[in-house]
């Protein structure tokens, strides 16, 4: 096992101008942790994992893992084991001896092989397949033979780069919750990227957040959802996304239709320093209750999930909003409600013109106190 840290580590592909697919990557994974990168596509997480895995030139910067340079050190010498999108599985082996074949390159003796793969089969219910090809497996059971073939490796970190994308979603669910759990009892440091921000929250000890090769945000996935640093954070993770409005300020606070909220004074202070005449207010959709005042909104469409319901409308200035609602008293389509956000400590202000998140974790309504906040 090992830490591995990223220390200016950039992916420079050449052009005019150059184009930095990575950054300026600073970023420490300590031992044993699962750390998931995240991002929107061309966001720089699977050139940062294959930079990591030796598949990518490090430009600038190093890559140091569990102590040593790895910068230029070919791929087969880091101690990786790689999981790929795609299965990659040898379709004339049986299962056994496509999980033991990187065990056989390396002329490992047939006991010993037999003993791992035995072994990694029981941690991933394969021992009934093991004879099998991999067409006669299933698509989840193919990406658990993928896992297999890295786990009998024994490497001192695993990297997995969007394995699950090719399954059905029933099947995303149950193989996420299957690799987290095997992380945990390995507990071998893992880097796993995704595009999915719903993946990365509930797998992730930690999320790194990438947007055009820039790291934005590291932290646990609750820290991301409740203190995300800049407007690209807070409308990416999280589903349905943030609700993000810029708004007017008065000189009571922020002005949300029909109501205006108090800002805290730091954060009152700071838009006063820059000048700002408003700001993007952010609220997530459990975090919105329908009312007589606030922001009106016409009702598009309404998502019936079973226990809750998702509507989805418009203001007047053309802003979408999402509100959570019960299932069973959301309002029709075509309707007209306003909104107010039900917990002003839950809401978020940041600086329209950066997308910097303000000084304060939240907001409150205009005739309460500051103290009553908590602020």
């Amino acid at each position: 096992m090992a830490d591995v840290k990223y220390e200016g580590a950039s992916r420079v592909y050449p052009g005019t101008p150059p184009v930095r697919a990575v950054d300026t990557l600073n970023l420490e994974i300590p031992d044993g942790e699962f750390l998931v990168l995240v991002g929107p596509s061309g966001s720089g997480k699977s050139t940062a994992l294959r930079m990591l895995a030796g598949l990518e030139d490090v430009n600038e910067g190093k890559i140091i893992i569990g102590g040593r340079d790895v910068t230029h050190v070919p791929p087969k010498n880091r101690d990786i084991a790689m999981v790929f999108q795609s299965y990659a599985l040898y379709p004339h082996m049986t299962v056994a001896e496509n999980m033991g074949f990187a065990l056989k390159l390396r002329g490992v003796n047939k006991s010993e092989i037999a003993s791992k793969v035995k072994e990694a089969a029981g941690l991933l219910d394969l021992e009934k397949y093991l004879d099998r090809k991999p067409k006669a497996l299933s698509g989840g059971q193919r990406q658990r033979v993928a896992m297999g073939r890295a786990i009998v490796r024994e490497p001192a970190v695993f990297l997995m780069d969007e394995p699950l994308s090719n399954l059905d979603a029933k099947l995303r669910v149950e193989t996420r919750a299957n690799i987290a759990e095997l992380q945990s009892r390995l507990g071998t440091t893992t880097v796993y990227v995704t595009h999915d921000q719903v993946e990365a929250m509930t797998m992730g000890h930690r999320v790194a957040v990438l947007k055009d090769g820039i790291l934005n945000q590291v932290d646990t996935p609750r820290n991301l959802y409740d203190k995300p640093v800049n407007v690209f954070v807070a409308g990416f993770m999280g589903s349905p996304a943030m609700n993000l409005l810029t708004v007017p300020l008065t000189g009571e606070g922020a002005q949300l239709g029909s109501t205006t909220f108090a800002l805290p004074r730091d954060v009152q202070s700071e838009c006063s320093g820059k000048g700002l005449k408003e700001v993007t207010f952010g609220v997530r959709p459990e975090n919105l209750t329908m009312g007589s005042e606030g922001i009106p909104v016409t009702i598009d469409l309404v998502e019936e999930l079973g226990a809750d319901s998702f509507v989805h409308g418009h203001t007047p200035e053309g802003n979408r909003l999402v509100i959570r609602a019960d299932a069973r008293l959301h309002p029709s389509q075509g309707s007209t409600v306003h909104v107010l956000p039900t917990d002003a400590e839950h809401t978020h202000v940041f600086d329209p013109g950066t997308g910097i998140r303000l000084k304060s974790s939240g907001a409150v309504p205009a005739d309460a106190s500051i103290a009553s906040a908590g602020l």
